[in-house]
């Protein structure tokens, strides 16, 4: 009999130990150990609690509210150093989503909901333009140079120089050498 009074009175203990141990492993998993955030289309996650084991720190998972676990989510690698772990996933469509952080020790550093309300970058559409009027000028990148009448006049006399110095030259060398 004293050994069922024992246990009667030690099975609350042990009820309540568990239930601690649960509510503190939940609020570890939902707590701050993670950090989330949505700029445009990108959502960014960033912790401090993994540590590095063969090389990696852990996986971050992007999930819809469709998704139920971590593995059907959109995973990405964290990066950083020993105090800061990232992960980031860029063209995400507006929504609300879940992400979990798991470590590379198989611990959940957190999970966090965020709601994306940036548009997702889309394919830039081209529209037709007029040509320009005195056409496209040739050269390295194909650049668009105006020349004003100035240039043109100074360009002409440069020219027009050159080919009367080519033949005064020319001229020069056709006559025989006089001794």
């Amino acid at each position: 009999m004293r050994h069922t009074q024992q246990l009667l009175r030690s099975g609350p203990v042990v009820a309540a130990a568990a239930l601690a141990a649960g509510l503190a492993a939940g609020s570890a998993a939902a707590g701050p150990g993670i950090s989330v955030s949505a700029s445009g289309s990108t959502v960014t996650v960033t912790t401090s609690t993994c540590t590095q084991v063969d090389g990696s720190w852990g996986t971050a998972s992007l999930l819809t509210s469709s998704q139920a676990n971590f593995t059907q989510g959109r995973q990405v690698a964290l990066t950083g150093t020993r105090t800061s772990q990232t992960a980031a996933w860029q063209s995400v469509s507006p929504g609300t989503y879940t992400v979990i952080v798991v470590c590379s020790n198989n611990i959940t550093a957190g999970t966090q909901s965020i709601a994306v309300s940036g548009a997702v970058r889309s394919t830039p559409t081209i529209s037709a333009t007029s040509s320009p009027s005195r056409g496209v000028a040739g050269g390295l990148g194909g650049g668009v140079k105006d020349y004003g009448p100035v240039t043109f006049a100074v360009g002409g006399a440069l020219v027009g120089a050159a080919l009367i110095a080519t033949g005064w030259v020319l001229r020069r060398r056709s006559k025989p050498y006089r001794l």
